[in-house]
């Protein structure tokens, strides 16, 4: 027998309590403002309607008394992520049918949350491999679907205090807002007051021995004590709630003695100061230790940010929206909605959505973003594309083969994801050192402390209270995997991929340096080399340039612009026409001409091209009806400091 539901302004509509005398809290709910009985409904039922639940409303036979009877609509939500549809966004699968997703966890605060959720996660039985980038706060997982489900493993990682949720650019970018906002108030907050209360001890510690008026120094002591409570109570706060949450799970973090630290003096200062007892206070010595833990972490975020946001640069890669042929005709999609087997048409500049093939159209398409080659490549019907490259010359009908999780540029993200999720042995020891590290700081603290417990009482606790601020784990804790990160974030910036997480530390016993000539060694730009006249009685160079320039000057290819640059005032050419790939074709003062590969600069005339010798650079045919008139010569210009660079190695063998 169900319990009979009360809906009036008398009882709660979550609960169904009565609703007490002085209370004020509403919902709105499906558009009208439902009355609640205590701010703890209030949250609950903001939760559901926030969270798009309200049919919950509809459908229960009964109120709900306890925040626990949400539980199965929550995991209702997190389910949502196990339908197939939805994977098929964000998640692998092998070919032994293990499935790989990435997430963002919420939450992490320094290397030791990292060590908990791995243990916790790498504990659940189906979990192959769990690894967390604690620079990125970005989590790999890899399980058997057949073992349990990913809304488990999200909702394991929710019992031990941490949010996870699929990786989103989007989402990602709003979570490094949210933190950075939060972190700056903290930061603000814990610098006002840490001046305020400086000030105050300053005068205090001046006037030592000089005989200040005891009410005074109380008035200044109370007004330390006041303005110390923002700092413990909103500033330092999220250091004890880590602390708890990692002593009740038996686990030490560095928050353990910094909590202690703090959370200690504090408590004897303001024991000091309601007692008066004459003994020092420490306020200053609180509000500055949290403002410098702060603003070191604060920092630390900072280059997080960065060394994420260089990676998630080629997620930008794609575009947002895309042209979808279909029989009715065209139409604007987003990118998200492409399936395989989809047409899509990419004009000119326009950047291709994602990996397919040529069905219609002859163009160049520019893939120097994801192969560093700098020349377009000809593509004609049948030829394979990439999805983020950019469409040069013509319009290009695709069949989209791949989508999602299998294109190319994915491809290249999980290799980045995974370089940064995978730990290097440094960071592994630094990790395993930090967790001994912390457990024998409080060893030496309690000797410390009972030894001079023993000998000189008065003196206990300042000195005690010295070994846990001075030897705080931070830099231990922090600096490691923020190095690894930098240097990752650092090289991504250059165009220098890491893929595996070894890699730097390997990268110091290379004995060999292998490079790839194009934008390695040169700057990946062409310019005019060298101009060769072959028949110089019917054009001279300065009228081949103008001749060149005025057949490219429309052209969007590299080498067009190369030529097309030579020359302020071109002439005019008329009937132009682009074969991509291959060159332009046009007519001035009645005279057919082309410019682009000899071959096809060639055919025009039928003749035979001349005896060229071997060359590295780009070799451009100007020619008419008649035959051949020049070659230009286009190289990559080599780097001012590739030299320097070579001469370095060398010398270090």
């Amino acid at each position: 027998m169900t319990e009979k539901l009360i809906e009036d302004e008398q009882h709660c509509y979550h609960c169904g309590l009565e609703i007490p005398k002085g209370s004020d809290y509403y919902v709105t709910i499906r558009g009208v403002e439902r009355r609640l009985c205590c701010h703890g409904c209030q949250a609950v039922a903001q939760a559901i309607v926030d969270g798009g639940l309200e049919s919950f409303y509809d459908h229960r036979e009964a109120p709900s008394r306890k925040a626990e009877d949400l539980v199965p609509e929550a995991l209702q939500r997190l389910a949502l992520y196990d339908q197939d549809a939805l994977q098929d966004t964000f998640v692998e699968i092998d070919e032994n049918n293990l499935k790989t997703a990435s997430l963002i966890l919420e939450g992490i605060t320094c290397a030791a949350c990292v060590w908990l959720n791995e243990r916790h996660v790498n504990a659940l039985p189906g979990v192959t491999e769990f690894s967390v980038n604690y620079s990125t706060h970005r989590a790999r997982v890899t399980w058997d679907d057949s073992k349990l489900k990913l809304s488990d493993i999200l909702q394991a990682i929710t019992e031990i205090g941490y949010v996870a949720h699929p990786f989103d650019p989007g989402r990602q970018e709003q979570v490094y807002k949210k933190e950075k906002r939060v972190a700056l108030r903290k930061l603000a907050i814990a610098a006002v007051c840490a001046m305020q209360v400086m000030m105050l001890a300053v005068a205090m510690y001046g006037a030592e021995g000089s005989g200040m008026d005891p009410g005074l120094q109380s008035f200044m002591r109370w007004t330390s004590l006041v303005m110390t409570l923002p700092v413990i109570f909103y500033s330092a706060r999220g250091f004890f709630i880590t602390a708890w949450r990692d002593i009740r799970r038996k686990q030490l973090s560095m928050e353990v003695p910094v909590s202690i630290a703090i959370g200690g003096a504090f408590t004897a200062s303001v024991w000091t100061v309601v007692m008066n007892t004459g003994h020092e206070v420490y306020f200053d010595s609180v509000c500055m230790f949290s403002f410098f833990l702060l603003a070191s972490r604060y920092l630390e975020m900072g280059a997080r940010h960065r060394a994420g946001q260089a990676a998630e640069e080629l997620v930008k890669l794609l575009p947002a929206t895309t042209t979808r042929v279909t029989e009715d005709g065209e139409e604007m999609i987003a990118v998200a909605e492409l399936h395989v087997g989809d047409h899509v048409l990419v004009r000119p500049g326009e950047t291709i959505p994602a990996d397919g093939s040529v069905v219609d159209g002859v163009s160049s398409v520019d893939e120097s973003l994801l192969t560093g080659e700098s020349m377009p490549r000809p593509r004609h019907h049948g030829d394979t594309v990439v999805g983020g490259s950019i469409n040069i010359e013509s319009p290009l009908t695709l069949h989209i083969d791949k989508v999602g999780e299998d294109t190319l540029v994915s491809a290249i993200v999980r290799l980045l994801d995974r370089a940064q999720s995978e730990k290097p042995e440094m960071a592994r020891l630094a990790d395993h050192i930090a967790s001994w590290f912390v457990a024998g700081l409080l060893l030496v603290a309690t000797i410390v402390g009972t030894y001079w417990f023993i000998n000189a009482p008065d003196q206990v606790f300042a000195i005690t209270l010295s070994v846990l601020v001075v030897t705080c784990p931070c830099a231990l804790s922090l600096a490691t995997p923020t190095a690894i990160t930098a240097a990752t974030g650092a090289l991504t910036k250059l165009g220098l991929l890491t893929t595996r997480g070894h890699s730097l530390e390997v990268l110091a016993k290379a004995t060999h340096v292998i490079f790839d000539k194009t934008g390695t060694l040169t700057k990946g730009s062409l310019r005019l080399s060298n101009v060769e006249l072959l028949d110089e009685s019917r054009c001279d160079k300065e009228r081949a340039m103008l001749l060149a320039a005025s057949l490219e000057r429309g052209s969007e290819h590299p080498v067009a612009k190369v030529l097309a640059a030579q020359v302020d005032k071109p002439f005019v050419a008329s009937d132009i026409t682009n074969t991509p790939g291959y060159g332009v074709e046009a007519v001035h003062e009645g005279t057919k001409y082309r410019v682009g590969v000899p071959t096809f600069v060639a055919e025009l005339s039928n003749s035979e091209l001349p005896e060229m010798s071997a060359t590295n650079s780009t070799r451009v045919a100007l020619g008419d009806e008649q035959g051949l008139l020049a070659f230009f010569d286009l190289s990559d210009e080599l780097r001012s400091d590739a030299v320097e660079a070579i001469a370095h190695l060398r010398n270090k063998g």
